[in-house]
């Protein structure tokens, strides 16, 4: 891995380890997202290049036929969300301190966002048809709000 950047959960016995390269911020606005963050999950794009210490704490919950989400099973910090089929990581930001220059580029499912919140920031928006077409496999066939 090349110069690489640390962050951990609530309770510190996580460690999160990924590149320093990982700039790539977005928010997924989907009702998994929105039911399991409290609002938009927001997760840095990171690969597989990812390492974890203190991975005894870390417990998985399989949300949906192709993602699996990571958090602390101590503090419950929200860890990851990972592609269960090619190992890629969306590790949260909020687990790194200070300013990593991480930029905030991508909105996706940008058409399940409740009108609540906003952000100001420029991004790119993605709808949820746009997803499923490139994506077929994440379309879900149950689910209780859409």
């Amino acid at each position: 891995m090349s110069e690489t950047i640390s962050g951990t959960c609530l309770c510190g016995l996580v460690t999160v380890t990924i590149s320093k390269d990982a700039q790539d911020l977005g928010a997924c606005h989907c009702k998994y997202c929105q039911k399991w963050a409290g609002g938009p999950f927001f997760e840095l794009e990171c690969g597989t290049q990812v390492e974890f210490t203190g991975e005894e704490h870390v417990k998985t919950f399989k949300s949906s036929a192709w993602a699996e989400r990571g958090f602390c099973s101590e503090c419950g910090s929200h860890l990851f969300i990972r592609d269960v089929r090619s190992g890629e990581y969306g590790i949260s930001p909020g687990l790194f301190s200070g300013d990593n220059g991480f930029e905030f580029r991508r909105q996706v499912f940008i058409d399940h966002k409740p009108s609540y919140y906003s952000f100001s920031n420029e991004t790119t928006n993605i709808t949820s048809e746009f997803i499923y077409e490139h994506y077929p496999e994440t379309r879900e066939t149950k689910t209780d709000d859409d």
